[in-house]
């Protein structure tokens, strides 16, 4: 049997061709048989198969000895938040984030919230989940709890809450997990809030939650100028990314938010060290230098985030994609902490969020992320790198290929969940430089393809 549910870092397929509660059983039975745990944190998203791929997976567990601890309805988030905060064995969150209705999937995590993937259980977990998976010696217990409190006041320390206070905020939930948090936390701090799309919904009335798309900011656009706000926050299906629109209605792209948030982790952590991705640096780089950081730059993807957060005791790791991860936190990534942490820098600096990142836009404008369906991406990275290698002045091939020149740089790299490939560039302050070298560069691979 082939699973094509399983990918590089996590469990993903459309329902029920790829994904169905008898597979998601077996995936339940198999994570116990192969972590042996204790117990096991279990939340799911607002997909309409959700609760059943769920209630499944606790079948699975139980049935090979582990506990549960079920928290429901939840953001991806707070299964991670249970497992490092309650010290448990593990955690699973039922969930596709912000892919098409018709899909579901799991995220799966180890004691302090450690990332699961292909190198780290992932691929044994699949080969028993394609046999007969072994039962525990006994059933393990189910039980139900209720932890968003104690997660919102986690959420809620060390921050100097009067600070977070008096701004005029349009958050955007998508019909996704988000919108209940965002009111649990505006009934808490009496924010002057409106909120769009805030029922959890798996019917995706407005859309697939996913605000990287062009197409799923203007509700959020036109929301921020209609309410003359300070700040636009939208999320998606599973709220574990967070996405930034300024005072004037402008999206703004994560990677200027890697730097800013970077400045503020080295505010309360002097000399602290930082993880960026490779995709685009230059800015990051040099604001973390500049607020006497260090700056460590890791592969792409949440495991290897994790895993460095945890091995370095980085303070604070960012990736333009929107993923931001918090030492405290346990090294995990969160969809609520960044906007939290961006209301209190604004406040520290008194200043809007299109000022705290003007200086940035314009000495490093970027591409943003192209993507092109490709037959043969070894191969078109081939022809790339020896297309522009040898009038280069650096080539990095931690994650696909980076090429530095003397005042633009691009990153291109395979996909690691999709036939794609993914194109950013950045360029030292001249945006006509960004866009004719992007055009130069989608020629050749289009052509190649």
């Amino acid at each position: 049997m082939t699973l094509t549910c399983f990918k590089a870092y996590d469990v993903r397929g459309k329902v029920p061709s790829e994904l169905d509660g008898e597979l998601a059983e077996r995936i339940g039975a198999a994570y116990a048989q192969v972590l042996k745990p204790g117990t096991v944190a279990v939340g799911h998203d607002m997909r309409l198969s959700s609760p059943e791929i769920a209630y499944a997976l606790v079948q699975g567990l139980t049935r090979g000895g582990a506990n549960v601890l079920f928290l429901g309805q939840c953001g991806t988030e707070e299964v991670y938040f249970a497992t490092f905060h309650r010290q448990l064995d593990g955690g699973i969150m039922v969930t596709a984030s912000h892919n098409p209705a018709d899909y579901n999937g799991m995220k799966l995590v180890a004691r302090n919230a450690s990332p699961i993937g292909r190198d780290s259980g992932l691929s044994e977990i699949e080969r028993l989940a394609t046999g007969q998976v072994s039962s525990g010696p006994t059933r393990g217990k189910v039980e139900g709890q209720d932890l968003r409190g104690e997660y919102l006041d986690f959420l809620l320390e060390n921050f100097d809450l009067e600070r977070l206070k008096g701004r005029k905020m349009v958050c955007n939930g998508g019909n996704g997990c988000a919108g209940p948090v965002v009111l649990a936390l505006a009934e808490r701090l009496g924010w002057n809030l409106q909120l769009l799309h805030g029922d959890p919904d798996g019917n995706f009335p407005h859309g697939v939650p996913n605000p990287l798309l062009p197409e799923k900011r203007h509700h959020t656009t036109d929301a921020v100028l209609k309410a003359d706000a300070d700040l636009g926050v939208a999320w998606d299906g599973d709220f574990d990314r967070c996405f930034f629109f300024d005072e004037h209605g402008e999206f703004v792209d994560g990677y200027y938010l890697v730097g800013l948030l970077a400045e503020r982790a080295l505010f309360f952590n002097p000399g602290a060290t930082i993880l960026h991705d490779p995709r685009q640096i230059w800015n990051t780089m040099e604001r973390v230098e500049k607020s006497g950081g260090m700056a460590v730059q890791i592969p792409t993807g949440h495991v290897f985030f994790k895993k460095k957060m945890q091995e370095l005791q980085a303070a604070y790791g960012g990736e333009m994609s929107a993923h931001h991860y918090f030492q405290r936190f346990g090294g995990c990534d969160s969809g609520m902490l960044p906007w939290l942490w961006v209301l209190d820098w604004m406040s520290r600096k008194d200043r809007g969020l299109a000022e705290l990142i003007r200086n940035a836009r314009d000495k490093y404008p970027v591409s943003g992320e192209i993507n092109r369906t490709v037959k043969d991406a070894g191969a078109v990275m081939q022809l790339v790198r020896e297309r522009y290698e040898p009038e280069c002045l650096r080539v990095d091939t931690m994650d696909g290929i980076s090429l530095e020149f003397a005042d633009w740089r691009f990153n291109l790299r395979a996909s690691n969940t999709e036939p794609l490939l993914r194109l950013n560039l950045e360029s030292r302050g001249d945006e006509g430089l960004v866009s004719s070298k992007k055009d130069e560069l989608l020629e050749l691979i289009e052509a190649r393809d």
